[in-house]
């Protein structure tokens, strides 16, 4: 029996191989469930992906479940917890801006905003050079989402988010996922 044929980047990790076949690019709605991939979005900045990954668990747990009132609930004490808190990424600038994220997405039908962005009818990438770090309707999401004051949220984080969560479907011309995601 022959491996299916996936995106370049998915490689052979466990993680990657399970996320790339059951996760990138189906569509996710539900503001909780937008946030808490916002969130990791913007944790994964400066780093791959992969440690969000095996991260993600902690995170989940740290974050209670990615519930925005709960997070948006945070105070000073939280922070220092999480800080402390080796099962995540500890940077300051990230889980202050999760917790400001989360006061701002109780104002916002966070995911009715996002998907306002989708882009069914994007290129259809034939290899990942194909593939862009950032597109015109990433830049406008950013836009509005640091306009209503999200932070960590610039255009490239908003193109992974959009590609995370379906938004637009970036699997490549050949890989098997490519289809389901539609």
């Amino acid at each position: 029996m022959t491996e299916p044929v996936r995106c370049g980047w998915a490689g052979s990790a466990p993680e990657y191989i399970a996320y790339h076949d059951d996760e990138w690019g189906r569509r996710v709605e539900g503001d909780d469930r937008v946030f808490e991939r916002l969130t990791l979005e913007a944790f994964q900045s400066g780093l791959s992906w992969i440690t969000i990954l095996r991260k993600r668990e902690n995170f989940r747990a740290a974050f209670a479940g990615f519930s925005i009132p709960a997070v948006a609930g945070f105070g000073p004490a939280d922070v220092e917890r999480l800080m402390g808190d080796a099962g995540i990424v500890r940077n300051r600038a990230k889980i202050e801006a999760a917790v400001a994220n989360a006061r701002v997405a109780l104002d916002v039908g966070l995911s009715e905003l996002v998907w306002r962005y989708a882009d069914p009818g994007s290129p259809v990438p034939k290899t990942l050079a194909d593939v862009p770090a950032q597109t015109p309707g990433s830049k406008a999401l950013a836009k509005e989402l640091r306009a209503r004051g999200f932070r960590f949220v610039g255009p490239t984080t908003a193109y992974a988010l959009m590609q995370a969560i379906g938004l637009v479907n970036d699997h490549l011309a050949d890989c098997w996922v490519r289809d389901a995601c539609r």
